[in-house]
C-alpha cells in the first residue's frame, strides 16, 4: 500500500490535467486538493493490481472534475461571447470570473529544464485558445480527447479509468476531434525564452507601451490581431480597429510599468499603473501575449490583478515600486 507522501509528487501534473478539463488555475487547485483528500482517506482501499497510483489518481481527479462542471457554464474568451464591440469608451457590464478561461502560471505545469520537446507540447497544450476550445466539448468527451491527445495515454487506458469500453472512449474522441476542428483556433508560436526574434519583439512591444506610443504599438501587431480585457466582454480585431480604440481612449495608461512573466505557454506582462508621488505604482493587469511570424497576434488584458497577481507570484505595488526606482 501506497504511503500519503507518495501522493504530493503527482499534484503538478493533475493541476495540469484538472486546469485543461476546467478553464481556471483556481478551481484547478481546489480539484486536485480534493483528489488528493480523497485518495488520502482511501488509500487503505487502493488495490495495486488493478491499476497504477498515477491511473487511480487521474480517476479521482476526473470524477471531481466532472462533478465540478455538472452545473457550470462553459468558460470562454471574449471573442467567443459576441461581435466585436464599436470604439468608445463603453465596455458593457463585467461578467462574473465563472464566464472566463482564466491564465495559469507556466512554473505550475511546465517544467523549464524538461526535455525541449515535451516543453513545447505541454505549451502549445495549455495556450488559452487551445484551453476555450476544450470548454467547447461536454465534459467527458474532454475528459477523453484530453487523456488520449494531450498525455497520449491509450485507449484500453482510458477505458478502465472511465471505467467504460475502448469502442465507447473511441467514439467520445472521434466526435471530441470532429468537434474541435470546427472550433477557430489561431495559430501562435511556442514561446521560446531564448529566441532573439521574440526577445526582441517582446522588448519592442514593452518599450512602446511604457511610453505609450501607439503608432510603435500598432506597429508589432498582425493585421488580423485581436485584443480583449476580461471580465468585460468587449473585445477587437484588426490593427486598424486596434488602433482606432488606442487613439480614441486618450492615455488611461501613461506612466505604467511592466515586469515580463509566462502564462499558459506565451509571454505576459505585469501592468502596474502610477497612483501618486515618490513612484508609486499599482498592479492593475495581467497581459497575456500570442506571438506569431514575428507580430503579436493577441492580447488579453485581464484586469482581476488583486487574483491573479499573487497567483504569477508577482510583486505588490510596493515592491514594484522599488523595482522601477
Amino acid at each position: 500500500m501506497p504511503e500519503a507522501r507518495e501522493l504530493e509528487p503527482h499534484r503538478s501534473e493533475l493541476v495540469g490535467y484538472c486546469y485543461r478539463m476546467l478553464g481556471s488555475p483556481f478551481e484547478a487547485e481546489d480539484a486536485v486538493q480534493e483528489t488528493l483528500v480523497r485518495a488520502w482517506r482511501s488509500l487503505d482501499r487502493f488495490d495495486e493490481h488493478r491499476a497504477s497510483l498515477r491511473t487511480w489518481l487521474y480517476s479521482i481527479a476526473t470524477n471531481v472534475c466532472l462533478d465540478m462542471l455538472r452545473s457550470a457554464q462553459r468558460r470562454a474568451r471574449a471573442m467567443d461571447l459576441g461581435p466585436q464591440a464599436q470604439a468608445g469608451p463603453d465596455l458593457g457590464p463585467p461578467l462574473p470570473e465563472s464566464a472566463w478561461v482564466q491564465p495559469i502560471p507556466d512554473g505550475r505545469l511546465v517544467r523549464a529544464d524538461g526535455d525541449p520537446a515535451e516543453v513545447a507540447a505541454q505549451r502549445e497544450t495549455i495556450r488559452l485558445a487551445f484551453v476555450a476550445a476544450l470548454q467547447h466539448l461536454p465534459p467527458r468527451q474532454r475528459a477523453v480527447l484530453i487523456l488520449r491527445d494531450v498525455l497520449c495515454w491509450k485507449a484500453d487506458e482510458v477505458a478502465r479509468l472511465l471505467d467504460s469500453s475502448v469502442a465507447s472512449v473511441t467514439s467520445a474522441l472521434q466526435r471530441a476531434r470532429a468537434t474541435l476542428r470546427t472550433v477557430p483556433v489561431a495559430p501562435a508560436e511556442p514561446y521560446r525564452p531564448m529566441d532573439e526574434e521574440q526577445r526582441r519583439l517582446l522588448a519592442r512591444y514593452c518599450d512602446a507601451f511604457e511610453r505609450y506610443d501607439v503608432e510603435s504599438l500598432v506597429s508589432l501587431l498582425h493585421e488580423d490581431a485581436t485584443t480583449s480585457m476580461p471580465p468585460f466582454p468587449w473585445w477587437r480585431r484588426g490593427r486598424a480597429e486596434i488602433r482606432e480604440m488606442l487613439l480614441a481612449a486618450g492615455r488611461p495608461c501613461e506612466g505604467a510599468r511592466l515586469l515580463p512573466t509566462v502564462a499558459n505557454g506565451s509571454p505576459a506582462f505585469a501592468q502596474y499603473l502610477p497612483t501618486g508621488p515618490y513612484g508609486r505604482h499599482e498592479p492593475f493587469a495581467l497581459v497575456v501575449l500570442s506571438l506569431s511570424g514575428g507580430l503579436i497576434t493577441e492580447l488579453t488584458t485581464y484586469l482581476d490583478a488583486a487574483r491573479l497577481f499573487p497567483l504569477f507570484g508577482l510583486p505588490s505595488g510596493e515592491e514594484a515600486g522599488a523595482l522601477f526606482r
